[in-house]
């Protein structure tokens, strides 16, 4: 055989899977005095490089269906290789029929902190603690990628919310804040555990009701998605009530808050005096984006 085609065989004719995410990755280090020393610029380019690059799935991701999200990275202090720092991550998907990319996810980490040597290689082991720079990323992006999932089918993330609690439990080990249960209410643990606990579905059910059936329907019909919009508030009034002020739904309402106010408020009228009064109810910290709604 002509070794030219048996290279195109060889090449076109296995399983090839493409990159899952389409992340922007930004490192602030204005705090530190010395925003500009190379060091920093190389942990951006590196971050971006280790999340676009690495193949986190055995899903073929087109290139317009990748996720796109972004990881911004304040850095408050640096000793040598130690660095103290806090994490955004946003992530966001499109809406059916429409322009409208919705966020989908909105978490500041205020426990990261970790250790990095200018030009190492990052690169995630799915059996081992390799650092907690590594954990802390690959963590979120499987988060990611669960709530993602959760958005098109119902408990569609389950799997990978299982890939973040493998890598919650080899980093436990560690030294480091955010893995353990006594680090606090607000968690990778606490985030991680309250994604699979089953006292929890009603967040899973709310962000499937609410992207599926209420926003990717909204081209066709305004009126429908707004009512299902307002049914996944119901749904999540029932988890309130099972668990207050939980921390699940603080990321549901960091994520959603200035979007529902904006959905409610505009389009055709439906009755959502009840949902107003949910809202309070629920999410009282975003008052003042409930008292915006006009109807």
């Amino acid at each position: 055989m002509n070794k030219f085609l048996l290279l195109l065989l060889l090449v076109f004719g296995s399983t090839i899977y493409g990159q899952e995410f389409n992340a922007t990755v930004v490192v602030n280090a204005e705090q530190t005095g010395n925003p500009n020393l190379q060091v920093f610029k190389t942990l951006e380019r590196s971050l971006t490089e280790f999340i676009n690059n690495t193949v986190w799935t055995t899903v073929d991701y087109r290139t317009e269906e990748r996720i796109d999200c972004s990881f911004f990275v304040t850095i408050v202090g640096y000793d040598n290789d130690a660095f103290t720092a806090t994490v955004q991550v946003q992530a966001s998907r499109p809406v059916y029929g429409s322009n409208y990319s919705t966020t989908i996810l909105n978490v500041n980490d205020r426990q990261f902190n970790f250790n990095y040597l200018e030009f190492q290689p990052l690169n995630y082991n799915p059996n081992n603690f390799e650092s907690n720079l590594i954990s802390v990323v690959s963590y979120y992006l499987y988060t990611i990628l669960g709530v993602d999932a959760d958005t098109f089918e119902l408990n569609g993330g389950t799997s990978y919310y299982q890939e973040a609690k493998n890598i919650v439990g080899n980093a436990q080990s560690s030294n480091a804040l955010g893995w353990n249960p006594a680090d606090g209410l607000q968690s990778r643990f606490r985030l991680n555990d309250d994604l699979l606990s089953g006292t929890f579905d009603g967040y899973r059910e709310a962000m499937y009701t609410y992207h599926r059936e209420g926003l990717d329907v909204m081209h066709n019909n305004v009126k429908q998605g707004k009512q299902v919009i307002t049914k996944a508030m119901k749904t999540l009034e029932k988890l309130h009530s099972v668990r207050p002020n939980s921390f699940i739904m603080r990321v549901f309402f960091d994520a959603k808050a200035v979007e529902v106010s904006s959905i409610l408020s505009g389009g055709p009228s439906v009755n959502i005096a009840d949902t107003i009064q949910v809202l309070n109810k629920i999410a009282p910290t975003y008052r003042d984006n409930w008292k915006d709604i006009k109807f």
